[in-house]
């Protein structure tokens, strides 16, 4: 048994440094639209880091996203996105298996975009497609935000974007996150107003030249933003007064290069909430690593679900250890560990974990060798089912959670996430007071997990789905660091401190220990955001 485990294993693992060679590789034939005859005339021009950004606020710009604002011109990525976060995993196979069709196309671009539209979006609702554009996208194209473009962008007033891709797909992002004005792109065809028929409206170059014109008729617009990759930046000559060249290659190897990577803290708007189940930008080769290794992924769930579920944990760590699960836990002493009554309102210790997944408390209780139950707001009958651990629901009614978290912290130890949802940024949400006002002992536990492939949480999916995909990375990673019991005189009884405000120290204790950053935010703002509900 532990013989094909291992070669399984180490099949996965050389899967899994193919997918990560492959998430290098973007440069795609038909994907970077080739203009080498206009490189002689952008060369005139001077580079988009010699733009003097003052003074700006009151001209206008005009520029194309991808390839400009974004750092690749490649669209099959993006598609690939909508085709499997918001139509199926068949639908991105379908994409993934034209891709060679699409290289033949080439310099054939209306043609290939044409293709992509229609396997994309052919029968796709467009209730899926808002989903995916508000709660998916925007997190991919903050990470290919090209950092001088976007800066000169954002130093301008009036911004026109002007795009190859479907408007709907980029819409959203440009106006909530980089303030544009004008989004012009690609129009599809919508029928009963409910689903794509897959068909694009009109001609994609005819669209911009009479935008362009209407928008600006005679007069010019200060400043436009070129690309020698795209063959129609310079329609945008003819319009602009002043012109900047965003080159994919600097020789000079300065931040004006292509890898100009837009840091974190310099995001228009800080990334919280991202929904979605892929956690790597799709290229096509991978995309195609994704499907060759799904067939080990699901063997792979499959023996660490099981096998967690039926043997001791001591066991259970030694097998996810040897099928690739990282399980690293740090801070573990006698105060922590060892369950220990104490006079107050509540017997047993109360572990106060971040959120990041769904087995939070089941790696809480594997860390210390034995079960603790958990309360938790949302979890799927399968997921209750398949739980380990004892999971009690709670009912988001305060009295009645009170109650429930007395019983059981009488009956022994227990395991809360006051943040009420999970985050996959480096932020902290709002800790709920009420845990903190039942609780004497208290130890907090800083919680954070890697994945590589898949997203083992959802906010608009299947949640039952949420371990699952968790355990089906290849090389998933899982991090607790149990922090020293919070002293008696910052508790609400020892210290005569509010539930708030001793909610709140812990959770700064917490995020300091990761490294993230406080917020003041919700379970139901997480909800609104990304899936237009109040979370279910």
């Amino acid at each position: 048994m532990v013989v094909p485990m291992i070669l399984l294993t180490m099949v996965a693992r050389w899967l899994f440094i193919f997918y990560r060679a492959a998430k290098k590789f973007r440069n795609y034939g038909f994907l970077y639209r080739n203009s080498s005859r206009l490189h002689q005339v952008f060369s005139l021009y001077s580079s988009v880091t010699k733009c003097c950004l003052d003074g700006r606020e009151a001209q206008s710009i005009i520029c194309d996203f991808e390839g400009t604002l974004l750092r690749s011109s490649s669209l099959f990525p993006y598609f690939m996105l909508v085709a499997f976060e918001g139509g199926s995993i068949l639908r991105a196979f379908l994409l993934l298996l034209s891709f060679p069709f699409l290289w033949a196309l080439g310099h054939h671009g209306g043609l290939s975009m044409r293709v992509m539209v229609f396997i994309t979006f052919c029968g796709l609702k467009t209730k899926n497609m808002n989903l995916v554009a508000r709660a998916v996208l925007p997190k991919f194209y903050l990470e290919t935000l090209h950092l001088q473009a976007y800066e000169v962008l954002a130093s301008t007033g009036r911004k026109v974007v002007l795009t190859g891709m479907p408007r709907v797909m980029v819409e959203g992002f440009l106006k909530e996150y980089l303030s544009v004005d004008e989004v012009v792109g690609t129009e599809l065809q919508v029928v009963r107003g409910s689903y794509f028929t897959g068909l694009i409206s009109g001609r994609v170059l005819s669209q911009k030249q009479k935008v362009l014109k209407d928008l600006f008729g005679e007069t010019k617009a200060d400043l436009t933003l070129l690309n020698p990759s795209n063959p129609h930046d310079h329609l945008f000559l003819s319009h602009c007064k002043e012109a900047y060249v965003v080159s994919k290659e600097d020789p000079t190897k300065t931040t004006g290069s292509m890898n100009a990577v837009m840091p974190r803290n310099k995001y228009p708007r800080p990334l919280i909430f991202h929904d979605g189940r892929l956690a790597f930008f799709p290229t096509p080769l991978a995309t195609l690593a994704l499907f060759l290794y799904l067939p080990m992924g699901i063997a792979l769930v499959t023996i660490r679900i099981v096998l967690g579920l039926i043997l001791p944990y001591n066991v259970a760590m030694v097998i996810g250890a040897l099928t690739g699960v990282r399980f690293r836990v740090d801070g573990l002493n006698p105060s922590t560990m060892n369950a220990k009554t104490s006079g107050g309102k509540g017997k047993g210790v109360l572990y106060v974990c971040t959120h990041r997944t769904l087995l939070d408390p089941v790696m809480l209780s594997a860390a210390l060798q034995r079960s603790v139950p958990a309360v938790t707001y949302s979890l799927s009958p399968l997921s209750e089912m398949m739980s380990p651990i004892k999971a009690v629901r709670l009912r988001r009614d305060r009295e009645p959670d009170a109650e429930t978290m007395r019983r059981l912290l009488g009956e022994g130890d227990l395991a809360v996430c006051p943040e009420g949802t999970t985050c996959r940024e480096p932020y902290l949400l709002r800790f709920s007071p009420l845990s903190a006002e039942l609780a004497d002992e208290i130890v907090p536990v800083a919680i954070d997990t890697k994945v590589p492939m898949f997203y083992g949480t959802t906010a608009s999916g299947h949640k039952w789905l949420d371990p699952v995909l968790f355990f089906m990375n290849p090389m998933p990673e899982y991090r607790l660091q149990f922090m020293e019991r919070v002293p008696r005189e910052m508790t609400c009884s020892g210290g005569r401190r509010s539930g708030a405000e001793v909610a709140n120290w812990i959770q700064r204790q917490l995020a300091e220990a990761l490294g993230f950053e406080c917020t003041a935010l919700t379970r139901r703002d997480k909800y609104m955001m990304l899936a237009g509900n109040e979370g279910g």
